[in-house]
């Protein structure tokens, strides 16, 4: 019995610790978290689409050029298949290392143009995500966030602050344009 009362009196104490706290000393220690989820901010805001638009204008002429390369090489390939039975020896192995060549060249120019796109795209992003960082911080200090995830199992729509972040990147984006342009 007197094991019962020293239990009993062990969980008391820190109930009535609770108890006796000011509620204004538990209303100043609440903890406000939000969350930005990364991925829409870089589908939906304003200078990832902007970086999006800037990429595909710098490297279309390549891509052209490599689809071509591509497109020529299978033609090639293609009228080879047809040719082959009826050609010489010689002039047969003469164009299959003539194809060889070829493809060798196309997958070479292949390969940097993807090395080069992924290189500026990395750029660019990282543009994008030093500026969104820069605006997540600013609105959890406006708001009085203390912590602000990107990656999360769950989190509670309530606390989904992305689409602020969207828009306080778009109009940070759009106040840096207008600025140069009413500078002219």
């Amino acid at each position: 019995m007197n094991h019962l009362f020293r239990v009993a009196g062990a969980l008391l104490i820190p109930a009535c610790a609770l108890l006796a706290t000011p509620a204004h000393a538990q209303a100043q220690e609440t903890f406000r978290i939000g969350f930005v989820n990364p991925d829409r901010v870089l589908r939906e805001a304003q200078p990832a689409k902007q970086a999006q638009a800037k990429l595909e204008a710098e490297f279309l002429k390549r891509e052209k050029d490599v689809a071509g390369l591509g497109e020529a090489l299978k033609a090639a390939s293609e009228k080879f298949e047809r040719e082959a039975p009826t050609l010489p020896e010689a002039q047969r192995i003469a164009r299959q290392r003539a194809l060889v060549d070829q493809d060798r060249e196309f997958q070479r120019r292949r390969r940097e143009f993807q090395e080069d796109l992924n290189a500026r795209k990395n750029e660019e992003l990282q543009q994008v995500y030093e500026r969104a960082n820069r605006v997540v911080k600013q609105v959890a200090e406006a708001e009085k966030y203390d912590a602000i995830l990107q990656e999360a199992i769950y989190i509670n729509p309530k606390h989904d602050i992305t689409d602020k972040v969207i828009r306080a990147l778009n109009a940070s984006t759009a106040s840096s344009t207008a600025a140069p342009a009413a500078a002219k």
